[in-house]
């Protein structure tokens, strides 16, 4: 059984030819990030932030400390994927929207901020672990939608963290989880590699 969508992630390779002559418009990199931020996050966090790398003068920054990936200087727009470390003090500000619109009663906010603040406020690493899963369900989500556009795309972990802290003004609370690059494709990119059989990694309880 299969469907446009799961053809779509099915058909999904990370990307290593682009075209160096393309480019997206404001628009499209909206629209990308607009559909990454329909992601989940705990408690409705959205603790989340994309640095579009698109200019030479970016992408000149970015290629050293990036191990002179190719994508970073090929493709149309390389985003820089940061997580927030969890904090639940932003919780009422996130949720007042769904307040504002009918969707969750007022009286529930206590009932969602109390917990995630038991949850990470006195745990770094649990903050950082929300950050990362963050980052990664939104990007996760810019990668399929990419495909779906007839777009490629290549997420990449190859850098050095520090440097693009440095580079790109990340806040403290910041994590760059990933480079992703996003762009029109040239010949030579391969189909999806074959998986490991889904008996290998599945256990029925």
């Amino acid at each position: 059984m299969t469907n446009a969508v799961i053809e779509c992630i099915l058909s999904r390779s990370a990307a290593k030819y682009y075209d160096p002559t393309a480019a997206l418009s404001d628009d499209q990199i909206r629209d990308l990030v607009r559909i990454g931020t329909s992601a989940p996050t705990s408690f409705h966090l959205q603790n989340w932030r994309f640095i579009a790398v698109r200019t030479p003068e970016a992408k000149a920054r970015l290629s050293p400390i990036a191990w002179n990936q190719p994508a970073i200087t090929d493709a149309a727009v390389t985003f820089i994927v940061c997580g927030q470390l969890a904090d639940s003090s932003v919780i009422p500000d996130r949720l007042a929207p769904l307040v504002a619109a009918g969707v969750m009663p007022e009286k529930m906010v206590p009932e969602w901020e109390i917990p995630a603040r038991d949850l990470y406020m006195a745990y770094p690493q649990r903050q950082r672990d929300e950050a990362v899963r963050t980052g990664t369900f939104g990007a996760a989500a810019m990668i399929y939608a990419a495909r779906s556009l007839g777009l490629g795309s290549t997420p990449m972990i190859g850098f050095d963290a520090e440097a693009v802290h440095q580079q790109f003004g990340l806040s403290s609370d910041e994590v760059p989880i990933m480079l992703l690059s996003i762009g029109p494709e040239r010949p030579g990119n391969w189909a999806q590699k074959p998986r490991r059989p889904v008996d290998d990694v599945l256990d029925f309880i």
